[in-house]
């Protein structure tokens, strides 16, 4: 459960790092994601789980 709290907390980090060193990028990446299909949203979103579990039983496996 730990890791799980850290890893959130990296997640807050770099979004934040993000929304403060590039604020207008990141709102063209919102209003994109906004007009994305959401069949595609979905593709992408399991696809980056994937990515993101295989990276993680990398390090840690």
């Amino acid at each position: 459960m730990l890791d799980f709290i850290a890893a959130l907390g990296l997640v807050f980090a770099i979004e934040g790092i993000l929304f403060a060193a590039v604020p207008n990028f990141a709102k063209e990446a919102l209003r994109s994601a906004a007009e994305t299909p959401p069949e595609r949203m979905r593709l992408i979103g399991l696809a980056s789980a994937a990515v993101g579990v295989v990276l993680v039983w990398l390090v840690r496996g």
